[in-house]
């Protein structure tokens, strides 16, 4: 049986804010629906990605910007992290894990690594795969991690 992850529902507080990131940020419009005055649906897609994320009025409980370590993976996350500055994106600056990998995104309270985990800057020194990261938010602060995979391991 496959099972495909389809879609992330967003937490937002803006929805026409929210909107206009994702626009910028690259993500492809899907749908934009309004079903009635309490209902709105708003679908974007990655490029590349058959995943989807969907945010609007009606949707989720959650608290805006709730939602961390959405992973984005890129093939070379210099070039990655030009065309999302390029595009007017606030990134971070390219980091790898000194003792091996990063895991997540870091917001708030909210962090998906372990204690004593340290960054240091730039892409990983042999750019191994999955190796090499930089993180960005959307204007609620639900937050994205953009990890270069050049080399997928094996089962994937």
């Amino acid at each position: 049986m496959d099972l495909k992850l389809e879609m992330i529902v967003l937490p937002v507080s803006d929805i026409d804010r929210a909107k206009a990131f994702y626009e910028k940020v690259g993500f492809r419009l899907d749908v934009d629906y309004r079903a009635n005055e309490d209902f709105r649906v708003v679908h974007f897609t990655p490029p590349g990605s058959e995943c989807s994320i969907i945010f609007g009025e009606g949707m989720t409980p959650l608290a805006p910007g709730s939602i961390q370590g959405l992973y984005l993976i890129v093939s070379d996350i210099e070039e990655a992290r030009a065309e999302l500055v390029g595009r007017g994106i606030e990134v971070s600056g390219i980091f790898h894990d000194a003792g091996g990998f990063f895991h997540g995104h870091e917001s708030g309270d909210v962090t998906h690594r372990l204690a004593g985990q340290e960054r240091l800057g730039g892409p990983h020194p042999e750019r191994a795969s999955y190796g090499s990261f930089l993180t960005f938010s959307d204007p609620d602060g639900n937050g994205w991690v953009l990890q270069e995979v050049s080399q997928r391991l094996p089962g994937r």
